[in-house]
């Protein structure tokens, strides 16, 4: 490959870097160098610089493109502009052969710097329907990947593919034994796992806590509580075990894990899919979101890989008859996950992506 570069971008959720975590590795084994591109305050700073410190990190202006009025609207407009001269300035400078963009509003920039200077541009969307800022870059891109077939109705088909999921291969390497040693639950009871996004979800973490007497009689929980949301009051219970955000212990954590009860972002999901997990879905409504996770998790649910029950409803009451019937459907959930199509590795991401470099 004569030492050919790939410029990875994508931020502001776990979600937009999770793809490019799991790319990274393979497209070395490629024979690429991998730089990234991302924002300097949000979440892909720090996972990438920790995950992969060799691996240059180029931070740039970044402006939130919003749906609602803001005062905001008026300024960030500038930030978007002075990230693309700084995007410009980096692709001169690392001379790519083509720029990977998993979305999030830092990929903006990156993704209009790289149609001006005639570098290939692949975009990967995971959800149903394209967010706002790879809608703004659709017309940039030169290839477009897809998770859903469904999608392919809201991009352009002459130069689309649906690949269907990515998952890390680390994540069917986790060890039920290791997430065992991690929590140190003193019984034999079923493990929940409650998972609210990396900044944790206020709804989902009421309603377990509203009914955590009655829940540890019957369940061990990990709950991914989100940052700032650690709450030290509860750390007496033995069989609750709760953590604001985790990385390299989730694999561990998902194989220890019998039922998950999350929000429904596409990533998270198909890693549910995957470990066959049966998962109870609480999706982003649509006063917090454009709607990409209720549109995803009624798929799943359509496909009978879960239930699926919309926050609004998310009573401590419901939540308890919910996770009632999530263990009562428990072998009907896993026998639908059992028949669903197998997830594309990394590897053969990494190989579809070398295909549109220059």
């Amino acid at each position: 490959m004569n030492n050919k570069t790939i410029l990875l971008t994508g931020g502001g959720t776990a979600g937009h870097v999770s793809l490019n975590q799991a790319l990274i590795p393979e497209l070395k084994n490629l024979g690429f160098n991998v730089e990234y591109i991302g924002s300097k305050d949000g979440i892909e700073n720090e996972l990438i610089r920790e995950s992969f410190p060799s691996v240059p990190y180029h931070a740039i202006s970044s402006g939130k493109l919003r749906r609602y009025f803001s005062t905001k609207n008026f300024s960030d407009p500038f930030r978007v502009g002075a990230g693309l001269m700084q995007a410009v300035a980096i692709i001169r400078k690392t001379k790519p052969v083509a720029i990977f963009s998993k979305g999030g509003f830092v990929s903006v920039p990156v993704v209009m710097a790289g149609r001006m200077m005639s570098i290939p541009v692949i975009i990967h969307e995971s959800d149903v329907t394209p967010g706002l800022a790879n809608k703004i870059a659709l017309p940039f891109a030169d290839h477009i990947f897809t998770v859903f077939k469904e999608t392919l109705a809201h991009v352009p088909s002459s130069k689309s593919t649906c690949t269907g999921s990515l998952i890390r291969s680390e994540l069917m390497e986790g060890s039920a034994i290791k997430g065992q040693e991690i929590c140190s639950f003193d019984n034999d009871l079923p493990v929940l796992l409650i998972m609210g996004g990396s900044q944790g979800s206020a709804m989902i973490n009421s309603a377990v806590r509203n009914n955590l007497e009655r829940l540890l009689k019957q369940v061990n929980i990990i709950h991914l509580c989100g940052k700032g949301n650690y709450m030290t009051e509860l750390d007496h219970h033995s069989n609750y075990r709760q953590f604001e955000y985790v990385t390299h212990e989730l694999p561990h954590l998902l194989h220890l894990t019998d039922f998950v009860v999350s929000r429904a972002g596409s990533n998270s999901i198909f890693e549910f899919l995957a470990l066959k997990k049966p998962m109870l879905l609480v999706p982003l409504s649509m006063q917090k979101s454009r709607g990409d996770q209720i549109l995803n998790a009624n798929l799943f649910e359509k496909q009978g890989f879960a239930h699926v029950v919309e926050e609004e409803q998310l009573s401590a009451d419901r939540f308890m008859e919910e996770l009632e019937r999530l263990q009562t459907d428990k072998e009907q959930l896993i026998t639908a996950m059992t028949q669903a199509e197998a997830p594309i590795t990394a590897a053969e991401m990494a190989k579809l992506v070398a295909v549109h470099t220059k």
